[in-house]
């Protein structure tokens, strides 16, 4: 056994500035404050906190999860090394054989890798109003033949599903995915609020990044964002500084920050740069790191990692780090319904680390008790 210390620890119950924990065979062992036992390894300051939990993202390192099952698994490696340490892969709409050959390769990957926390899947069941960069082409209505095609081929790894809650069929599908223990997203919606308000009463627990592809928040049309801010679900946030304003996070996180969420919504371009790419088989235009299609200029993801974007939740929004590692680790685990085994630092958890610097910069990551 191993212990650490040296950095600050940022547990559930606040701040340890002089903190240290004890590594016990992948999990966390012990968490205390005070003086370090005389084994303790000393590391160089800055901050401990749990493993990132991204349960929205494409790609990453110029890799597309949707491209293959190598450019999935080396997406996925990418992103570890930014200090996600779970990755629930989302996959776009696509046909019906795409995404379940798509499902196929991650249930290959996931049984070699607990680390991979299942698929999310962002499509079909999408308002074209609202699809962004999605493709039209394959956006189809809730269909419960389709959905069960689509679990099957995930063998239990379909954890969340994004639906447009005003679509024909679109309620009582969310209601059969919440009582299978699928978490449903409302998002990619031309929803009202009261048509958006019924798709979280029907069981949906989860908004698509919110305030994008949703209507904007009007004060005589709410809309979905509003509907979703008062039913108590947990709020995806892109917060890169493109896709919402920091004051909108604030406004998000004025309703608790205990659902708030943090994504990276990340594609390929993610580590690259500038340049064209594809996403869902559609052309994407990247300019100063802003994802847009190429043909109709939505944004079509982001550019962005899990430590920017609990850097910017510090820096730039001014949430308290105990916030942040929240939105970014224990809360996402909380929506997955695996709070009890990772997600924040205490003992009984999972060794899955990320050591920043004072300016919040990754400096090492650990998974199972291993740096990488």
């Amino acid at each position: 056994m191993t212990a650490l210390t040296g950095a600050r620890l940022v547990t559930p119950a606040g701040v340890l500035d002089d903190g240290w924990l004890r590594l016990a065979g992948g999990l966390i062992g012990e968490v205390a404050g005070g003086p370090a036992p005389a084994d303790a390894v000393a590391l160089p300051g800055g901050w401990l906190v749990p493993g990132f939990i991204d349960v929205h993202v494409h790609g990453g390192g110029g890799h597309d999860f949707t491209a293959s099952v190598e450019e999935m698994a080396a997406g996925i490696d990418f992103h570890r090394r930014h200090g996600t340490t779970r990755t629930l892969v989302s996959l776009m709409a696509g046909s019906l054989d795409a995404m379940c050959e798509q499902l196929n390769w991650l249930v290959g990957l996931a049984a070699g890798d607990d680390r991979i926390a299942g698929a999310h899947l962002e499509g079909p069941f999408l308002a074209e109003a609202r699809c962004g960069a999605q493709n039209a082409a394959h956006l189809q209505l809730p269909d419960r033949q389709t959905m069960t095609k689509l679990t099957e081929a995930g063998q239990g790894l379909v954890r969340t599903v994004t639906i447009a809650p005003e679509l024909p069929g679109a309620l009582g599908l969310i209601t059969d995915l919440a009582e299978a223990g699928v978490v449903v997203a409302v998002g990619h919606t031309d929803a009202s609020y009261d048509e958006a308000r019924a798709g979280f009463e029907a069981g949906a627990t989860l908004a698509t990044h919110l305030y994008n592809a949703m209507p904007p928040i009007r004060h005589r049309a709410p809309g979905a964002a509003i509907a979703a801010l008062e039913s108590g679900a947990y709020l995806e946030l892109v917060n890169d500084g493109v896709h919402v304003h920091p004051a909108m996070v604030r406004h998000a996180a004025a309703y608790g920050t205990d659902r708030l969420v943090l994504i990276t919504d990340a594609m390929s371009a993610t580590g690259v740069g500038d340049g064209s790419y594809l996403l869902g088989g559609l052309p994407v235009t990247v300019v100063d790191g802003q994802a847009r299609g190429t043909e109709t200029g939505s944004l079509a993801g982001s550019t962005l990692t899990m430590d920017s974007a609990f850097r910017r939740a510090v820096r730039e929004v001014g949430l308290p780090m105990t916030a942040a590692a929240a939105a970014a680790s224990t809360n996402p685990a909380r929506l997955l319904g695996i709070a009890d085994r990772c997600g924040s630092l205490a003992a009984g958890q999972a060794a899955d680390l990320v050591h920043l610097d004072d300016d919040l910069t990754v400096r090492r990551v650990m998974i199972g008790g291993r740096w990488l």
